[in-house]
């Protein structure tokens, strides 16, 4: 098993009720790893798993890119960003930049529900 001490969660809105649901089979996993987030999306889980998240801003207002320097840091481990491919973002260039700085750093990327258990799985 690999041992993840810090998770990234991001989700687009379109796909926030699939992460939520997502995050709820691994609540027991999850109880002993940090878990950051944008804005809506972390006080999304908080509420409806009781998980604690450490809350950056908003995707739109910078919290993607809040996130991918935690990531240049060496700060997140693993990263959950649940895309919405059918619709146009205006923060098209942060997410970018979070998908380029996990491949630098060579951090796990799960960008839909099946990459995601496979990674949740690992825990």
């Amino acid at each position: 098993m690999t041992t993840y001490n810090t998770l990234a969660l991001v989700s687009h809105d379109g796909k926030k009720d699939d992460l939520v649901g997502l995050i709820k089979g691994y609540v027991d996993k999850l109880q002993n790893v940090n878990l950051v987030a944008t804005g809506t999306t972390g006080g999304l889980i908080e509420d409806m798993t009781g998980l604690e998240v450490t809350r950056m801003k908003s995707g739109p207002l910078g919290g993607d890119a809040q996130i991918a320097a935690l990531v240049v840091e060496g700060k997140v481990d693993a990263m959950v960003f649940l895309v919405d491919p059918l619709y146009a973002h205006p923060h098209e260039p942060d997410i970018r930049t979070l998908l380029r700085v996990c491949e630098l750093t060579n951090i796990p990327f799960a960008t839909n529900v099946a990459t995601a258990k496979l990674l949740l799985d690992s825990l």
